[in-house]
């Protein structure tokens, strides 16, 4: 069935339910698929290794549940695997950082953040992954990689904050990018903050720059667009001539105090199922936060006006945001009141329904990148909050 006459979202709950159901009985699978299993998705699988990758680490992961289908991006390359554990494409053949990967179902299209930041470009991949059917595909040679231009971003990295009129680069310890911003990372789809239901927006995480001598960095910042009249603004990738076609406005600008972490958000998503978005994040090192793995806000947190502390405004006040509190849920860290957890979600984390998610594990060798995904189900423990479904 093509794409874009996938099932309603009731049906696809429905589907979930069962696959849930017979994801339990899932085991390792032949390399070579059956026409049957071509044709009809195996159960959510316990576990699966994305391949072996002369690339750059694993960044981030996408599942497409009635499909069948999970996506790998290693920075430089793009790996499709089905349910079965077989390798259906690759696309490759861009210079740029791909990041972190959310599959929109009302489109059928993996959505990813991509970055040129020595062009002062940042963009969203638009990826027409249905068309990812055999390896080596180079995305140069056709149009399955399309990019919308995310100007509010690079505003933000370019911004000249001690007023030198000199831009620095892309450096850390440097006093310019605003709010410490280092580009884009996490991407996922989901409702409006301060929202459970409703259409579906694209949240977009900055990456920020680890710079403990700096104090207008202890925020993530994530944006909302609304995708729909994204056709518009897309273009084909061409390296050496970087477009600027995109949205001029956001459909909204949010701030989380979190402390300082090294590159932002790397990992975004919404689960449905617990109503709450989850960020994973390479961990800070500023001694005075608790520097938590993973944070989350509640879907129905309604953002509020109030001050950026850190970020300098007029009249010497603090600068004001769009304010968004962190969940009442997991460690404490009774000094600064943050809450989170110390659980791995940065290289892949990807809510698949009924409390499950996929979780990926980065692995390496001499010449070669790998990711580990593994089912697992929250638990709520604040120590350990997930585990294994394998090990139920």
């Amino acid at each position: 069935m093509p794409t874009h006459q996938r099932m309603t979202t009731m049906k696809r709950t429905v589907l979930f339910a069962a696959l849930l159901l017979a994801a339990g009985a899932a085991r390792a699978q032949p390399a070579a698929a059956t026409q049957a299993e071509q044709e009809t998705p195996a159960p959510l699988p316990l576990t699966q290794n994305g391949g072996r990758w002369d690339s750059g680490h694993v960044q981030g992961i996408a599942v497409d549940v009635a499909g069948g289908y999970i996506y790998y991006s290693f920075t430089d390359l793009l790996a499709r695997y089905d349910f079965h554990g077989n390798l259906v494409g690759t696309l490759v053949g861009w210079t740029g950082h791909l990041g972190d990967l959310d599959f929109n179902p009302e489109t059928g299209k993996v959505y990813g953040s991509l970055e040129y930041k020595k062009d002062e470009a940042f963009y969203i991949a638009v990826l027409d992954v249905d068309r990812i059917d055999r390896v080596g595909i180079e995305a140069s040679e056709s149009d399955i990689l399309r990019t919308v231009y995310l100007p509010e971003v690079t505003a933000d990295y370019i911004a000249d904050m001690d007023g030198d009129n000199v831009f620095d680069g892309n450096f850390a310890n440097t006093p310019d990018h605003r709010y410490g911003c280092s580009g884009i990372d996490g991407v996922g789809f989901g409702p409006a903050f301060g929202s459970t239901d409703g259409p579906q927006y694209l949240t977009v995480a900055y990456g920020v720059y680890s710079n403990p001598e700096r104090s207008d960095n202890d925020h993530q910042v994530l944006l909302q667009y609304d995708v729909s009249d994204w056709d518009q603004y897309a273009r084909p990738l061409v390296e050496s001539a970087p477009h600027r076609s995109g949205p001029d406005t956001v459909e909204g600008k949010y701030f989380v105090y979190t402390g300082n972490t090294t590159y932002g958000v790397q990992n975004v998503s919404y689960d449905p199922s617990q109503q709450r978005w989850f960020m994973g994040v390479y961990q800070g090192v500023k001694p005075t936060f608790p520097n938590y793995l993973l944070f989350a806000v509640e879907g129905d947190t309604q953002p509020v006006p109030g001050d950026l502390v850190g970020v300098p405004g007029e009249d010497g006040k603090w600068e004001q945001g769009m304010l968004l509190t962190l969940a009442n849920d997991g460690l404490i860290d009774e000094k600064t009141g943050i809450r989170g957890w110390q659980q791995k979600g940065d290289v892949g984390m990807q809510p698949v329904g009924g409390g499950l998610f996929y979780l990926s594990v980065n692995s390496a060798g001499e010449v070669w990148q790998s990711a580990d995904l593994t089912l697992m189900r929250w638990t709520g423990d604040p120590m350990k909050p997930f585990v294994a479904v394998a090990e139920q």
